[in-house]
């Protein structure tokens, strides 16, 4: 049988899962005890920029593995 992915192709969407769950993992939490109090650790750069980033970067490579097509062996 013939797949339209091989191994590699595997291997990068689940690189790219991790990527894109462990960005959703950084960005949670930062909630106050006291819904009565603001909490500005919203705003750390974890949560705005690294989470961010990271969600980004396996998009990336998600696409990337959707895309790319193994070499046939010949």
């Amino acid at each position: 049988m013939n797949f339209a992915f091989k191994k590699k192709n595997f291997m990068l969407l689940i690189i790219g899962l991790a990527f894109i769950i462990s960005g959703f993992i950084l960005m949670s939490g930062g909630e106050s005890e006291n819904p009565e109090v603001f909490s500005t650790e919203i705003f750390s750069f974890q949560r705005i920029t690294l989470a961010t980033i990271l969600v980004i970067i396996g998009f990336i490579i998600e696409i990337f593995a959707i895309m790319n097509k193994s070499r046939a062996n010949n």
